[in-house]
């Protein structure tokens, strides 16, 4: 019986640690309470062999109101080739 111990699961915090040379602002602690987000939000989704579709929601204050604002979702693809986060296509 053959195992590979090489494997690596892909999660969110593997993709933070991948990310820190070419995306060293998007999982910090700042940028995410900017955004109302945590790490463990993060949702991520295999999509072929070497990218990855993570996702999570996204908020803004309203200081008139102190109310949180649901925004559009951040959403990005990760590269396993390049570590680079790019912005999905929209059709």
């Amino acid at each position: 019986m053959e195992q590979n111990f090489n494997k690596i699961i892909m999660d969110i915090y593997e993709i933070k640690r991948r990310t820190l040379k070419t995306a060293p602002y998007f999982f910090k602690r700042n940028t995410l309470k900017y955004f109302g987000q945590r790490m463990r939000d993060f949702k991520v989704a295999k999509l072929n062999e070497y990218q990855y579709f993570i996702t999570a929601p996204s908020y803004s204050y309203d200081y008139k109101t102190g109310q949180k604002i649901k925004m559009p979702n951040t959403e990005k693809i990760f590269d396993t080739r390049t570590n680079e986060l790019e912005t999905p296509k929209s059709n």
